[in-house]
């Protein structure tokens, strides 16, 4: 059974369970049910039949969860756009992946430009959610993260990916059934949500998204202590923000703590440990491009615990995916030997949406057995011990994590470049006071007054990829072979502002 038949059958058998928390309002599956066979319908009557990519701005409402199964049911793939996003770069993503419809809960659209499907004045039919077009070829969407050269580039996620990585997230065991209350802590343009919302629907499980009248973190606790909570898939530096509270934390309903989208830390994961005591600790790992993660690493409470620099191991590939370590030549390395992790398997993407340069360069093929095995190489620097545990070692390229969201510090310095010509930038990441990640900019100039450059960038980029903090070098300092001194200046800003 693929995942859709399992949704369409979870939301009949459940249909008076809640389904949906959103802003301390329960929704029941019957209403999530009503919602999606209206959008449904709206997409037959309104969506060009040959149009598979449609727009979805990424409200946090029952409509536009219901809108993702409906544009599943309907065999579309869903590209999801933040409404807090400039404008400007949702139109770059639109135009890329060949959207003419969006669908759109917002009571006064941005986009009147394109065929719009405004999902909360639709008016409910007695249709119940079913299965028009389904393939497991078909895309179920692409998301897409920060490219170099200012432009994003677009992850694709086929339904046969989706389908294997349920299956390798069942065969890790972390039960879930219909009285578990799980978090939803993500936006819908960041991979980690798939899950969160998916496998607790799967299960006749009811979703708790955040608010937005609190600051991230403290929602987080909010939603977690308020309801309850047993199950919950974080970003580290959640975490960190929430040290300060450790000693007055005790969610002691949690069942599973997962973490994923950056490196977990020994000692936060210890501290926390306490703070969740029935609750088991994961940490796993996986880029956008093998569908959400593949691999996982149960964290003890009582040790020892395996990590490198302080930094909590990755654990083993799941059951769908194949990991090995290369070197430079792509040529397969031993165990204890450093080099790119590379994945393998079901869950891996079909590739990028139109774009075969950065495909040639992320994939290549290997011969064994006399099969020809397709990897992709993550940038992560790592090594495998002799149990075949991952250690992860930091990246290999010039990708960050920042807020969990994977940002291309290039892309950061190609918009700083236009706006300060003649002017060298350097995007680096630095740790602040409270161990999170933050990104800074070091310009080479004489000091002058950045509020001009950074509004430029906020209409280019994201929030999490607009520097916090910027520091000015006669000269960017350089290494032995003359090459700009990341590092060096890392270290600077960090002893400034960190």
């Amino acid at each position: 059974m693929n995942i859709l038949q399992q949704m369409v059958t979870s939301i009949k058998n459940n249909i008076n369970n809640p389904a949906f928390c959103i802003e301390d309002t329960l929704y029941t599956y019957k209403e999530l049910s009503v919602c999606i066979a209206k959008i449904q319908k709206a997409i037959q009557n309104d969506v060009n039949i040959n149009d598979n990519n449609v727009g979805l701005i990424a409200n946090n409402d029952l409509e536009t969860y219901a809108a993702i199964i409906a544009l599943w049911l309907e065999g579309k793939a869903y590209v999801p756009l933040n409404p807090e996003t400039p404008k400007n770069r949702n139109s770059n993503i639109i135009e890329q992946s060949n959207i003419h419809a969006i669908i759109d809960s917002s009571e006064n659209t941005q986009y009147e430009e394109y065929s719009i499907i405004a999902s909360k004045k639709l008016i409910a039919n007695k249709a119940n959610p079913s299965i028009s077009k389904y393939s497991e070829h078909q895309l179920a969407y692409i998301f897409f993260t920060s490219g170099t050269t200012g432009n994003p580039k677009g992850v694709q996620i086929t339904h046969k990916n989706l389908n294997h990585f349920m299956q390798a997230f069942g065969d890790l065991n972390y039960t879930l059934d219909r009285t578990d209350r799980c978090l939803q802590m993500f936006d819908l343009t960041f991979d980690l949500s798939v899950v969160s919302y998916m496998a607790p629907l799967l299960k006749g499980a009811c979703v708790y998204t955040l608010g937005s009248s609190n600051i991230k973190y403290l929602e987080v606790l909010k939603v977690m202590s308020s309801y309850k909570l047993t199950f919950s898939l974080m970003v580290p530096s959640i975490l960190h923000a929430l040290l300060p509270y450790f000693k007055k934390i005790n969610l002691t309903h949690l069942k599973y703590s997962m973490f994923c989208g950056e490196a977990l830390h020994l000692d936060i994961a210890e501290a926390w440990s306490k703070c969740v005591p029935n609750a088991t600790i994961a940490n796993v790992y996986g880029p956008t491009e093998c569908t959400i993660y593949c691999t996982n690493y149960v964290f003890d409470p009582h040790g020892p615990n395996k990590s490198y620099h302080g930094i909590l191991c990755i654990g083993k590939e799941m059951s769908q995916t194949e990991t090995i370590i290369v070197d430079e030549k792509n040529t397969p390395l031993n165990n204890n030997q450093e080099g790119e992790l590379c994945l393998s398997g079901p869950q891996l993407t079909i590739g990028y949406w139109q774009n075969e340069a950065i495909n040639k360069k992320a994939f290549f093929y290997l011969h064994s057995n006399n099969k020809r095995i397709r990897y992709y190489k993550t940038g992560d620097l790592c090594k495998k011990d002799p149990e075949g545990d991952i250690i992860y070692l930091g990246r290999t390229d010039f990708q960050a994590k920042v807020q969990g969201y994977r940002v291309e510090l290039s892309e950061i310095e190609f918009y700083a470049k236009k706006n300060i010509p003649n002017r060298n930038a350097v995007a680096v990441i630095f740790k602040n006071k409270i161990n999170n990640t933050e990104v800074a900019l070091a310009i080479e100039s004489k000091p002058f007054e950045t509020e001009h450059l950074i509004n430029n960038l906020k209409t280019n980029l994201p929030s999490y990829m607009i520097p916090t903090k910027t520091m000015f070098f006669d000269t960017l300092p350089l290494n032995m072979n003359g090459k700009i001194n990341r590092k060096e200046i890392t270290k600077q800003i960090e002893e400034k502002y960190g």
